[in-house]
């Protein structure tokens, strides 16, 4: 071990004297500014018969390189793909002597001729090189890569060049994120910014982070959801209002939660929880066949179905069908607990909180087919609308595909006394110890009075959403930068 550090280190010293040796001599590649007119790798191997003998300029970064004496190769990496160049002596000329000196890691633009070699190779017959910055570190080696996990979400920067797949999974989530936003703007959507510093967390049930605002001298939260914002927006007068965004909430990480996160809300005056259905099956679907061509998807070894429409089921049926428990049959809080304690449930205070927990105990990871659980108990939902026919419940529903939440939403509570009351119990439970209670926003509360008309809401969670588009298993395999430990 210790051999190969100091081979290490002596190869890392070779290449900064290498660098040295070149601003010596007033070959500086860290000079040059720009290369300009190049074409992509890409391009000249599918459109081979255009390129043949013409000269072309192109740029990237060293892969591989073979070759001695007076000729070699090198495997140059662009942004989409690679492409072989050929270096001559007798071509090049005495510039070739710099290019025996080329490192792989290194970044240069070369200029020539596009030809075949004997074995059929796609390759440019390098005229002119520049060395346009210097790797004074290595890249891992070629067969056995960056495969640590933790290393590679550390170092993302090394992954996308030597992993070439990565880089086609953050292409695929941009082009879902697009395609979400085409299918909302087409629906007559407004894409709008609500602040992401706020004086109350609010729109959920999470925990926040803390930052002070010097100037203000006052505490303010990193924004956890923008839905009490976007609702402001429908009072305003807005009808159709959406926002894509990062949240950010300070509690647990594994794999499919990260403390910063992307989500998208959305807010359609006169409409209600029905409505919100239609869209989020019919949104998924759209993607699916922009970005993937199919709607199906395979994930875990189960081949998903995104066509609408979905699958709908209220919470008390599925509590019931998988756990045999009929909660339609246990109306009080103290039976709901006997029945919790019986079943090795964790026991909370009401009964409909109880039957949260029987739906994340027996129900949730059996949701792989895209399913819809509606008529959530009220005292998970402050800020949706009670059921007309069953008070206890309220017109909410949440999106589960392959065991996990993608969305959430609601028929919106517009009764501003019943949302006074259900704040009032969140800051009574905040008060007790529950720091993901929710806060008491009194503006938001006048808000209300001012007037909401009837809306439906809906939040989806991007990250997931795109994991199960791109058959990822980890939510740090869909974001770039990953919140990491130091």
């Amino acid at each position: 071990m210790a051999d190969n550090i100091q081979d290490l280190n002596e190869m890392l010293k070779i290449r900064r004297e290498k660098l040295h040796e070149l601003k010596e001599e007033g070959k500086d590649p860290h000079r040059i500014v720009n290369f300009k007119n190049r074409i992509s790798s890409k391009e000249i191997k599918d459109n081979f018969e255009k390129y043949e003998d013409q000269t072309v300029r192109v740029a990237g970064r060293i892969l591989a390189k073979r070759g001695h004496g007076n000729m070699s190769f090198m495997d140059v990496q662009d942004d989409l793909g690679q492409i072989q160049v050929v270096n001559r002596k007798n071509v090049i000329g005495e510039d070739f002597k710099y290019i025996k000196k080329y490192d792989i890691g290194d970044i240069i633009g070369v200029e020539g001729k596009v030809f075949k070699t004997n074995q059929g190779e796609i390759s440019i017959e390098v005229a002119e090189s520049n060395l346009l910055t210097k790797a004074l570190q290595m890249l891992p080696e070629k067969w056995h890569g960056l495969k640590d996990p933790d290393l590679r979400y550390r170092q993302r920067y090394i992954d996308l060049i030597v992993n070439p797949e990565v880089k086609e999974v953050f292409v695929q989530r941009s082009k879902i994120i697009s395609a979400i936003r085409e299918f909302l703007d087409n629906r007559g959507f407004l894409e709008v910014e609500t602040p992401i510093l706020n004086t109350i967390a609010g729109g959920a049930t999470a925990r926040p982070f803390i930052t002070h605002h010097n100037t203000l001298d006052i505490d303010m939260y990193l924004r956890i959801a923008n839905e009490l914002y976007l609702k402001r927006l429908i009072v305003g007068g807005f009808d159709r209002v959406y926002e894509i965004g990062r949240m950010f909430r300070n509690e647990g990480m594994d794999a499919t939660h990260n403390p910063e996160y992307t989500a998208m809300e959305l807010y359609q005056a006169y409409g209600d929880y029905e409505d919100m259905m239609e869209i989020t099956e019919n949104m998924v679907e759209h993607v699916a066949k922009k970005v993937k061509g199919t709607t199906v998807v395979e994930f875990d070894g189960e081949e998903i179905e995104l066509k609408a429409p979905w699958k709908r089921i209220p919470m008390i049926e599925a509590v019931k069908e998988y756990s045999g428990v009929d909660f339609n049959e246990i109306k009080t809080d103290e039976e709901a607990k006997a029945i919790a304690k019986e079943k090795g449930v964790e026991v909370k205070e009401t009964r409909g909180e109880i039957i949260a927990e029987f739906f994340d105990e027996f129900v949730e990871d059996k949701l792989i087919q895209p399913t819809f659980i509606t008529d959530y108990p009220v005292e998970i939902s402050p800020l949706a609308k009670r059921k007309n026919d069953d008070r206890s419940l309220t017109y909410r529903f949440e999106a589960f595909i392959s065991g996990a939440e993608i969305g959430n939403a609601f028929s919106e509570l517009n009764d501003a006394e019943d949302q006074r009351a259900r704040f009032e119990d969140q800051v009574r439970k905040r008060e007790a110890g529950d720091d993901e209670a929710q806060m008491m926003d009194y503006d938001f509360v006048n808000a209300l009075e001012v007037g909401l008309p009837p809306t439906g809401g809906l939040g989806i969670g991007i990250d997931r959403l795109i994991m199960i588009l791109t058959g990822q298993h980890s939510i740090r395999d869909v974001l770039l930068f990953p919140t990491m430990k130091p």
